[in-house]
């Protein structure tokens, strides 16, 4: 109830009232979630060492108010495990920290310069990139950027059906997208936003297609991570935050105890119970 349907402790202590006729405090919930905590804690270590062994990982970030300090909510992706992990600090120092030391083959993210630099390639997430584009289609005075979406509707496609083709052809349509792309980026336009969105694409010009290279490893987004944070953002909205770093960390241990069990087709509530048992 608290970490899945996001009620807070005075909701949740109505519930156990006026459900089950229990009378049961505030503190009483939160000293049972203490006691849990160690459960939790342990399940979330098993995920970071399967983490920190990951060949492609992915990360995104959004902010959170801890200790009424604006503060910030990681998350972290890979095949095998999904490590959430609250921060004060929106910097590198806490993706160094997280990974110690372990540089994945191929790190996926957006364009913030705090993910960069944290594997053997990068990644750069196309739906960002393609969100941005859509203020310049709507808004902007020139059809540069129509071209880019088509652009991106077509590596799309490809990265759907990546798995389908043969090398050969694989490469043959990563040649031509990259074509395209270097016409894209030399067309001179007079409109501002177009001009941005184009500046923005060519900065990661040599991590757009990096999926190409990694067929059915990659993703061409960094979707899952947008997918992993949205249940934490919910909470955030219903309490503004958490008053201790301790509730956020404990908070952020049974998401990643749930979400690293959901990749496997786990249940939730099951998962919550096998951890406690």
């Amino acid at each position: 109830m608290k970490s899945c349907q996001a009620l807070s402790y005075e909701r949740l202590r109505a519930l156990f009232h006026n459900l089950l006729g229990l009378s049961v405090s505030e503190g009483a919930l939160m000293n049972m979630f203490i006691r849990s905590r160690p459960r939790f804690e342990a399940q979330a270590a098993r995920a970071r060492a399967v983490l920190r062994q990951a060949e492609v990982v992915a990360s995104d970030e959004t902010s959170l108010r801890i200790e009424g300090s604006n503060s910030y909510h990681w998350v972290f992706h890979c095949r095998d495990a999904v490590v959430h992990q609250p921060g004060y600090s929106r910097a590198a120092r806490v993706v160094v920290d997280m990974m110690a030391g372990h540089r994945p083959q191929v790190w996926i993210s957006d364009r913030y310069s705090a993910q960069q630099g944290h594997g053997q390639s990068h990644q750069t997430c196309l739906a960002h990139l393609y969100r941005d584009n859509a203020f310049a289609l709507e808004y902007g005075e020139d059809d540069l950027p129509l071209r880019i979406r088509l652009w991106f509707d077509r590596a799309f496609e490809l990265a759907r059906a990546i798995t389908s083709f043969a090398a050969s052809t694989l490469a043959s349509k990563k040649r031509e997208l990259e074509g395209q792309l270097a016409d894209m980026l030399r067309a001179s336009t007079r409109c501002d936003l177009a001009r941005d969105i184009q500046a923005k694409i060519a900065r990661a010009r040599d991590q757009l297609l990096t999926f190409c290279d990694h067929p059915g490893e990659v993703e061409a987004t960094n979707n899952a991570c947008e997918r992993d944070l949205r249940p934490s953002v919910i909470p955030r909205k219903v309490t503004n935050g958490y008053r201790a770093m301790r509730a956020a960390q404990t908070e952020a241990d049974v998401r990643t105890t749930i979400d690293t069990a959901r990749l496997k087709g786990a249940d939730p509530f099951q998962t919550i119970m096998a951890a406690l048992a």
